[in-house]
Parts: structure tokens; sequence; C-alpha cells
């Protein structure tokens, strides 16, 4: 089977710089699920992707399907003939509606019969018959939240459409797709090349765009040009370091198809103002990068990179000088106009503005938050006056003129502005550190105080909309409260705080009145608990670990965390499997005698076989070995000595009859059991593991 290169370009206006990464992977996947789908054989796929196209490459494609083996069963044998020998209706049907006669039908022998089948091989279609198909449903199913029309179209795309490339080797595929007629013309830089470009075959595209048309088609390639040339002009300029976000990286990728990095600047006095607040303003509206020197500290610099190889670069560059200004100097009066009004003079500003509508104001929450932050601090051994100052002050930031209008500062000026205030140090370090971790593998609270706010913060937003019927839904997680939980769970377990959820989720329950729901705390306890499946699968602990300490139900994350760690460490051991069974089927056991009150007391009198004495013996030498590393917490150490119990646990069940005639005797069996059970059980539910074969 003959093979080719494909390629598809679309030809577009500006598409949105954030969207082009992911519509660039969502054609080529949507292209190459096509062709796997379709059973045509292909290579190295390839994605191109420019703020005026959407490219995909497909390497070694087979010019055809390939053919399909086809077998249709018909009537059995012996209902296809009469008596006679002559065809049955059911044969003349079968042959008739194929379009065949009956003798060109074979028999197929089968256990429960003879059977005449039809066998044929279907052609498979050439691929230049498909490939418009695959394309076309490949850009209808792009992720694009709102289409858009055009003109007198009835096309809706994300962006108008202009041109389209289809070739197949150097032969054009002639199928419109999205009312555009394909060739082998695409178009270069709009302003270096305003003209249409050959692409002789495939192989050739990034070539010609970049040798003629000034375009870099493929976005690592142009990504890492922008990387390296801005890192080499704050080096070889200023002998400084440009900070390059991997987001805005991205942005002004999707920005650029011919990137030039140019270096301006900006006055020095604007350096008075929060780096954070100048970092902002120009990577939100103006796609700049910041440059700091040796010490780390912000210079009065930035990199932009244009989309365009000037004649006169310094008039590029003075022109985003003059851009660039009034919003530095927005940004200074934003910070001097807010210093001139106390963060503590802004609580009241918080009354008017809604945290949800059954749950009351911001303000109303930062009480809340404010009583609950206060008992945290006390269990944790941190300042509770702190921590409720802290928590008072910690959403005043919202109503400052630098948060209305950058809102991703909001914390970190809130800390500059508690710092500003004379605040206690905590205090103004809660201001941003309650917001950490902000994603899954973000820094934590660096002292208690701000953990303490972080975890009241959370835990009282989970409790009112909990209590309100109101917890997340499928995909609907409108207040982040999956996020919020597993925040609450790293900082505690992570900063090692001797917190109980059930306890602190009580605490804050007591804080609302209008709560709807019923065993709200006890709720929000159980959704907590089941976000830890996720957490530990993201350390590579297998779901069987959490679900058997799960099934006991531990509230202290600290708590919980140790008796994983501890049953990861004990599935490791040889004995593990042989305990996980043994458990498993003492758990059977017992649950059969629901009805009947099993306790834990082994009388020695009605102990008969050597098996059962012997692991009698071992059960009390190992309870009163690892009691008192249960009440310590040491759980890794416990398993490890009743790892101990295997032998005599095998004995035990390949000698004894449990169910014994004698009901005293059967008894005080199934309390040995219950004992040893329960033994493992103030660790974890062992019989949820696997068990031995």
């Amino acid at each position: 089977m003959a093979k080719q290169d494909f390629l598809v370009e679309l030809g577009v206006e500006e598409l949105p710089s954030k969207a082009l990464k992911p519509l660039s992977e969502a054609f080529t996947q949507g292209i190459t699920k096509g062709l796997e789908d379709a059973g045509i054989a292909f290579g190295k796929v390839e994605a191109f992707a420019a703020p005026r196209r959407l490219a995909v490459r497909i390497r070694n494609l087979a010019d055809a399907q390939p053919d399909k083996p086809v077998e249709k069963r018909g009537p059995a044998l012996k209902a296809a003939f009469d008596d006679s020998g002559n065809p049955t209706r059911a044969l003349t049907g079968f042959a008739t509606s194929l379009g065949i006669t009956p003798d060109q039908l074979d028999t197929l022998e089968t256990d429960k019969g003879a059977w005449l089948v039809y066998r044929t091989v279907e052609q498979g279609k050439p691929t230049v018959d498909l490939m418009s198909g695959l394309v076309e449903q490949s850009l209808a199913s792009l992720p694009i939240p709102k289409r858009m029309r055009w003109g007198a179209h009835r096309t809706e795309f994300v962006r108008p459409v202009h041109w389209l490339v289809m070739l197949f080797g150097n032969k054009i595929i002639d199928a419109p797709i999205m009312g555009l007629t394909p060739g082998n013309k695409t178009r270069g830089h709009r302003f270096h090349c305003p003209k249409a470009l050959i692409i002789p075959t495939p192989a050739d595209y990034e070539v010609v765009l970049e040798q003629e048309g000034y375009v870099i088609a493929e976005f690592a390639k142009r990504r890492e040009q922008i990387r390296f040339g801005v890192s080499t002009l704050a080096e070889t300029e200023a002998g400084a370091k440009a900070i390059i976000s991997e987001d805005l990286l991205d942005e002004v990728t999707g920005l650029n198809e011919w990137p030039v990095p140019l270096m301006g600047r900006f006055d020095k006095r604007f350096l008075a103002v929060p780096a954070e607040a100048l970092i902002s303003s120009m990577a939100e509206h103006q796609k700049y990068f910041h440059v700091v020197g040796a010490d780390g500290a912000m210079l009065p610099l930035f990199i932009t990179v244009a989309n365009i190889e000037s004649k006169d670069p310094s008039q590029v560059v003075s022109g985003n000088e003059k851009v660039i200004r009034p919003r530095l100097a927005d940004a200074a009066f934003f910070y001097e106009t807010d210093s001139k009004i106390r963060l503590e003079d802004r609580i009241e500003r918080l009354k008017p503005i809604v945290f949800q509508e059954k749950l009351g104001s911001v303000y109303d929450k930062a009480v809340r938050v404010a009583a609950l932050a206060r008992k945290i601090a006390a269990a944790i051994g941190s300042d509770p006056a702190l921590a409720e100052r802290a928590a008072m002050l910690a959403k005043t930031d919202l109503v400052t003129e630098m948060v209305l209008e950058f809102s991703d500062l909001q914390g970190i000026m809130g800390q500059y502005y508690a710092a500003d205030d004379g605040e206690p140090t905590d205090v103004a370090k809660a201001m941003n550190e309650q917001y950490m971790p902000r994603f899954a593998k973000d820094s934590l609270p660096t002292t208690l105080t701000s953990c303490a706010l972080a975890i009241a913060d959370r835990l009282d937003s989970l409790v009112g909309l909990f209590g309100i019927g109101q917890p997340p839904s499928g995909t609907r997680d409108p207040f982040a409260l999956r996020r919020a939980s597993l925040g609450v769970l790293r900082i505690i377990i992570e900063r090692e705080l001797p917190l109980d959820l059930q306890t602190c989720c009580e605490w804050a329950e007591e804080n609302f009145t209008g709560l709807t729901e019923e065993n709200t705390a006890s709720s929000v306890v159980d959704y907590m608990l089941d976000r830890f499946r996720a957490y530990y699968d993201e350390r590579g602990i297998g779901a069987e670990v959490y679900l058997a300490v799960h099934a006991r139900r531990p509230t202290r994350p600290l708590d919980f965390d140790r008796r994983v760690k501890a049953v990861e460490a004990f599935r490791q051991l040889p004995e593990a499997l042989a305990l996980a069974g043994a458990n498993k089927r003492v758990s059977n056991i017992l649950s059969k005698q629901a009805g009947e009150h099993v306790g834990e007391t082994v009388n020695r009198d009605l102990l008969q076989d050597a098996a059962e004495k012997t692991l009698a013996a071992q059960v009390d030498q190992q309870a009163e070995k690892v009691l008192p590393l249960f009440e310590q917490g040491d759980y890794a150490n416990a398993l490890q000595s009743l790892a101990s119990l295997q032998e005599p646990v095998d004995s035990f069940f390949n000698e004894v009859m449990v169910m014994a005639d004698d009901e005293a005797v059967r008894n005080n069996r199934l309390a040995l059991l219950n004992r040893l059970h329960n033994l493992f059980l103030r660790v974890a539910d062992i019989s949820l593991l696997p068990a031995a074969g």
C-alpha cells in the first residue's frame, strides 16, 4: 500500500492567544482519532499553530483503508434446501438480498450445526475520499465556547476563515470545507509577506513559511525561540534576568508569528509601588516580561515581543514605553490612594458585599471566620488574638482600588497594606497566606496564624454551603469546595497540626443561625474524608489502602495520614497477603453472627486445640505490646508487630473448627477471632486489602 504525507492548514483571522494551544491540540487529536477509527495506517503526527493558522501534518499516511474480510451468516443448512435438494425461500431470499446466487455461498460448520455463509472482501476506501470528512469532523468538535458568524456566511467558527490548504503528497484534495475550496496556497506574515505562497508538498510546509513568509509555524519552536530571545536580551543588554511565566509565554507565543524581543524602560519612581502590582499591570495588559537584578529586585525594565522585524526598533520600543507609562501611573495612584485608608477602617465596607444570599455578607463571613480561627489557633498552639485580628482584616483588600483593578492581587496587596498599617507580622503575612495552597502543588502557609485563618476560612464556606443544601454536585463546584477541602487536608497533614475535623466543623456550625440541613458537620467531614482518595492517588498510594483506613473513619487528618502510611508499609510485608485474607475470613464469620453478641473475652478453660491456645497466647502478647503503640499513634510499628501473627492465624484456620457444636466453645473461639480482628481495626480494616490467591 502506497504512503504519502498529508497536510491540512486552515487560515483564519487572528485566533485568541490563550486558546491557540488548546485549539491546536484538539484539532490534532481529532484528526488522529478519525484516522484510527477509520483504520488508516499513518506515521508521525505533527501540529502547527500560529495566530492566523491551525495546521496538521501526517507523515506516511496510507492511500486507502485496508481491505476488510466480511462474513454474513445465512440460513441453517438444513433449512436452506428442501427434501428434493432444491433451494428454499429462505436461501433464495438471503442470496437475493446480497445480489448473488446460492452457489456463491460457503458452508460454516459449528458445534451447533452447519450454516450457509457469504464471504467476501470489502475494499477499503481511498484516503483522499475520507480526509475532508475527518478534518471537518475535527473542526466541528473543537472546544470553542462561543462560535461566530461573519458576512453573509452561515459558517461558524471561533474567527472568520480565509483559506484552506489540503494536500496528499503533491495533490490537492479538492473537497470544500467550511465554504472554502482547498488549494496549495498559504499566506505569510500579514506585513512582511502579504502574498500567497505555494506549498509544493506537505514536507515543505514550515520551511516555505519560515524562509519566505516570515512565519514560524511550529508553536513549540516559536515558544522556545521567544524564551531564548527574551532571556538573552535581558542578559546581554542589562546583565539581568527576565522572569518568564509559562502561562504568559504561551500567550505571547499565541500572539506572534515572527517574534522579535525588544527591551524598554520605565521611570524608576514606579519601583516604590509593590512589584506584584507592576508585574500584574505589565503582564495582564501589555504582555510584557519583567526583569530583575542579581539580588532578585525588580528593575525599571521590561521586555516586549513584537510581531514584526522593524527597520527602526527604537520607534517600537518608544511606543511601548508610552503605552505602559499610564498603566504604571494608575498602579502608583491606586497604591497611594489605598495607603491613606487603614484596612481596619475598611471592615464596615464589607457589609454591602454579598458572600452568598443565604449566608450573608462578606462582613458576616469575616465575623464567623474570626470566631472559628480563634478556636483553631488555640488548638494548634498559636495566638488566638492574632488569628482573630487577621480574620477580621482578611477580606478588606477586596474594597481597595488596586484589587478592584487587578483582582489577581487579592491577598498580596492585603499583606502590603497591613504591613504599612503597622499590623503584627503574622497578621500581615496571613493576608496573603490565607489563600495558600491556591493549587495542587502550591506552597503552604508559613505561620500558625496563617494556618488557622486558611483552615477557618475554608471550613466556614464548606459548613455554610453544605448547611443550606448546596454541596458540590458533578462538575458543578462554584465555590471550589473540592479544592478548599484538599487545601485543609494538606495544611493539617504537612504542617502536622493536631486538629480533629469533626470538632472544627462543629465549631464552624455553631457560628451559623440559618442552616437548614441536619448533621451538617458530619456531612462535611464525610465529604472531606472522601477527598483523601485523590490526595493519596496523586502520591502513588493505592485505593485499597485508602479504603482500609477510611473504613475506620478517623477524623484527625494527621492520624488518618499516619494510618495510611502504616498500612502502605504493612502491605509490602510478606505476611500481609495472608493476614489480609485471614481478616477477610474473620470479618465474614463475625458478620454472620450479627444477631448474636460477640465479645472479646476469651475463657482460657475453654481452649481445647493446641493451635487455638497458641493463637490466644500470641494475641495476648501482641495486645500488651501494640496497645501502647496505638495510643502513641505509632501505627507502623504496631502493624509490623502484628504481622508476626500470620503463622498462628494460619495454623488456627487449618486445625480448628470455629463453628463447634458446643455453643460455649464456639462463642469462645468467636471471641478470640473478634479480639484478633479488633487489634487490626485499631489501625484499619485490613480485610479490604487484596488477599492471597
